[in-house]
């Protein structure tokens, strides 16, 4: 599917619909809590999460509701985990970029990234924003050296309740052309590994989202946390 002739035809329609969803849909707030630390016992593991508003734990009030607490209670009874949180609300993977090159050099065992989302909103082209990914887990790989990458999909925004349609559909279809070409990268290279945001799988499981719509709830991110988990554990 050309997307770019889609939303050219679209385009009227979507900033419309824009201007509602921005005016309609909730605000939430990141979690409180803490960012970094250490915590658990056993072998030393440590984890840098970087990414956008969904790690960051938008849809939940506590970080230890959200991905990153949910994830250190999977992890706390096997590994003494030495953990950084670096994500904000609103990121694209060219912010992102820059927000990892700030951070120092380090010895980093496990990254996980999350981003995507708010380069969909922005209709960028796929091709671009896979350069853009690559050169971002370029920059990982040389301040961190990573044993592990773990490379979070782009979440399936055509099934998100705040946005109507055809603004769902489109962005859905972006979402869906970037996680086949990011999914390709990561089967190349030895050291990352692909994990998909089943949308769907959740809802069969009566998984509901945040209240705004469009982040996850606690009970999704314990799900999440619970596959990050299990991939970290088949490496370490």
């Amino acid at each position: 599917m050309n997307l770019k002739l889609a939303s050219i035809a679209l385009l009227p329609l979507l900033v419309l619909q824009g201007q509602r969803v921005k005016r309609n849909t909730l605000r939430l707030a990141e979690p409180e809590g803490a960012r970094q630390g250490c915590i658990g016992q056993g072998r030393p593991l440590s984890i840098l999460i970087v990414g956008d508003s969904a790690v960051a734990g938008v849809g939940v009030e506590q970080q230890d509701q959200a991905l990153l607490g949910q994830l250190l209670a999977c992890l706390q009874d096997h590994y003494q985990v030495t953990y950084q949180l670096h994500a904000k609300t609103g990121r694209t993977t060219a912010q992102l970029i820059r927000a990892v090159q700030a951070l120092s050099i380090q010895k980093v065992d496990v990254v996980i990234t999350s981003v995507g989302v708010n380069d969909v909103t922005r209709l960028m082209p796929v091709s671009l924003w896979m350069q853009q990914q690559k050169r971002l887990y370029a920059v990982i790989q040389n301040k961190f050296n990573p044993q592990l990458i773990l490379a979070a999909s782009v979440p399936p925004m055509h099934l998100f309740p705040a946005l109507p349609q055809p603004m769902a559909w489109l962005l859905g279809e972006y979402a869906k052309q970037m996680n086949q070409q990011l999914q390709a990268y990561v089967h190349s290279q030895s050291q990352m590994l692909y994990l998909d945001d089943d949308l769907e799988q959740y809802q069969a499981m009566n998984l509901t989202m945040a209240k705004d719509g469009f982040h996850p709830s606690q009970e999704i991110y314990a799900f999440w946390a619970r596959a990050m988990a299990e991939k970290i554990q088949t490496q370490f």
